[in-house]
C-alpha cells in the first residue's frame, strides 16, 4: 500500500461522516443556547455596561470628527 492510499481512506471517511456530523451537531448546540438564552429576533448577548461603554466612546468620536471638520474648514 501507498502512503497515499494510507492517508486517503481515513480522510474520506472523516469527510463523509465525521465532519458533517460536527458540524451538525455544532449548529444545533448553537441553536439550543441562543434559544435557551432567548435571544432570537436579532437580539444579542451584550452586557448593558459595555453598551454604554460603547455609546460614549462613539459619543466622543462623533465630537472628534466635529473638531476636526472645523479645523479642515478653517484651512
Amino acid at each position: 500500500m501507498s502512503f497515499a492510499v494510507v492517508l486517503f481512506v481515513p480522510l474520506v471517511v472523516f469527510l463523509s461522516i465525521v465532519a458533517p456530523l460536527w458540524i451538525i451537531f455544532h449548529y444545533v448546540t448553537k441553536w439550543k443556547s441562543i434559544k435557551k438564552q432567548d435571544l432570537g429576533n436579532g437580539m444579542i448577548a451584550v452586557p448593558k455596561e459595555e453598551i454604554l461603554k460603547l455609546r460614549e466612546v462613539a459619543k466622543k468620536l462623533a465630537d472628534r470628527v466635529t473638531t476636526l471638520e472645523r479645523v479642515l474648514e478653517q484651512d
